[in-house]
């Protein structure tokens, strides 16, 4: 049985759950490893007709688990590597999924959180969610998940974001193409979701396979290449000087060194 991703199936939807509350479903090596094989796996049985993808607690993602932060502040670049084509083949495999994904958003979604939400092909988010790419922050840059973010916000708004790290609301989210829809509580969460599975259970579950084949095949970007492209980056940066530095000041809550004597973050 998984440890942190659990299966609920009702009426042809599949309910992919992260639940690791006490690290506010931060994903770390095993999360990734269970939500890709999940995703696999739901997309394989034909019982399933749509997968919604959701987390407990109060929140729905906060990134990256800071355990496996610190492990990966030692990583050689040939480790992060491998731990950066892990994480990327997570992503590929939400958006990949041969049945249509929505995620149910609220609470704090950073980070590789709103990657995961770029990757699915629907989100519907509580009004108080709030939203952020916070990695230059830590020296290190959104590069895994720059091509799904990309995809749903556009490159002016991704370059925005991205080096801003600043955080944003729903409503902002809505405007700019990473959430579908808003709503206002949790209650209208699981009812907009429902709304939307109805829907989609009234369809063809091959024509909706080859619908998001199309569509993906449609667009101008090589997978392969930009998955290449960015799990290099991001290892580079992570064994950096500054992102070293930046990985540390955050884990051992210091100022990072591009802060100053007594700066604050």
């Amino acid at each position: 049985m998984a440890e942190f991703v659990h299966e609920i199936d009702e009426g042809g939807v599949r309910t992919i759950r992260i639940e690791r509350p006490e690290a506010h479903n931060a994903f770390n090596e095993v999360v990734i490893a269970e939500l890709t094989a999940a995703m696999h796996a739901a997309g394989e049985d034909a019982s399933v007709r749509v997968v919604v993808l959701a987390s407990s607690g109060p929140h729905f993602s906060a990134g990256a688990d800071i355990p496996w932060m610190k492990r990966m502040v030692d990583y050689s670049r040939e480790e992060n590597l491998a731990d950066s084509r892990t994480m990327a083949a997570m992503f590929r495999a939400i958006r990949e999924c041969r049945r249509p994904v929505i995620a149910r958003v609220h609470g704090a979604c950073y980070g590789g959180g709103v990657g995961l939400v770029a990757a699915c092909d629907l989100s519907v988010a509580v009004a108080e969610a709030t939203f952020a790419l916070t990695e230059v922050k830590l020296g290190i840059l959104p590069a895994v998940i720059s091509p799904y973010v990309t995809e749903r916000i556009g490159p002016g708004q991704m370059r925005r974001y991205a080096l801003t790290a600043e955080r944003f609301d729903a409503a902002e989210a809505r405007r700019i193409g990473l959430v579908s829809e808003v709503v206002a509580d949790e209650a209208g969460l699981d009812e907009r979701i429902g709304f939307f599975t109805r829907l989609m259970l009234k369809n063809g579950p091959e024509a909706m396979d080859h619908c998001k084949r199309v569509l993906r095949d449609i667009q101008p970007v090589d997978w392969d290449a930009v998955t290449e492209i960015t799990v290099q980056r991001i290892a580079d940066r992570r064994v950096s000087a500054e992102g070293q530095d930046g990985l540390k000041a955050f884990l051992e809550k210091r100022p990072a060194a591009w802060l100053g004597e007594g700066a604050r973050a």
